[in-house]
Formats: structure tokens, C-alpha cells, sequence
């Protein structure tokens, strides 16, 4: 079975941030640059979903969370096999305070 990979409502909230951050600091061209890299990061997920690290600062909550890193970023995921999808849950830029991972939507 193939997974899909599929975006939290608010991994896209963060991609929106992101996006407009760069396109004010740097350049539009620049976040565009920057977004395309994370949002294609996943793709190496569908054939192997569970090379990324496990997440420990998750690991009390119900759902197996693990990350990829992607420059500054970290893609935190979690795989559902049964239903055939990887779900990215949200993009943390790793500058901020780490605890602040634990944050609630």
C-alpha cells in the first residue's frame, strides 16, 4: 500500500507564517524557495515513514509523533498505517525554545 501524506490544518497555519515571514525579511522568491523544500521533504516518508527520529518531547501524547529536519525546520509526523497516510502535524522552527514543541492547537 502506498501512504499519503497529508497536512494538518495546522502544519498549513505554520507554512502561512513561514511563507509570509521570509516573503517580508528576504524576498518573495526566497520563501518560495523555502516552502517548496519543506512541503517536498515528506515525500521520502511514502517509501520509508519511519526513518525520522522519535519525538521525545511528544512521547506522553496518544500518537506516535518522529520528525524530519529540513533546514531550520523540524516536520513533525506521525504515520497512520491502517488508514494509508503520514500526517504532518506541524513545522517547528528549531530556534524557538524547544518546550514550546508541546504547545496545543
Amino acid at each position: 500500500m502506498t501512504l499519503k501524506i497529508i497536512w494538518s490544518e495546522f502544519a498549513e497555519t505554520q507554512l502561512d507564517e513561514i511563507y509570509e515571514y521570509y516573503k517580508k525579511k528576504a524576498s518573495p522568491q526566497t520563501a518560495k524557495k523555502l516552502l517548496k523544500g519543506i512541503i517536498n521533504e515528506p515525500k521520502k516518508l511514502i517509501k520509508t515513514p519511519l526513518i525520522g527520529q522519535e519525538e521525545e518531547l511528544l512521547k506522553q501524547r496518544e500518537i506516535h509523533y518522529r520528525y524530519l529536519i529540513f533546514k531550520n525546520y523540524k516536520l513533525i509526523y506521525s504515520v497512520d498505517m491502517e488508514n494509508g497516510f503520514i500526517k504532518i502535524a506541524d513545522v517547528f522552527d528549531t530556534r524557538q525554545n524547544p518546550p514550546k514543541i508541546k504547545r496545543t492547537k
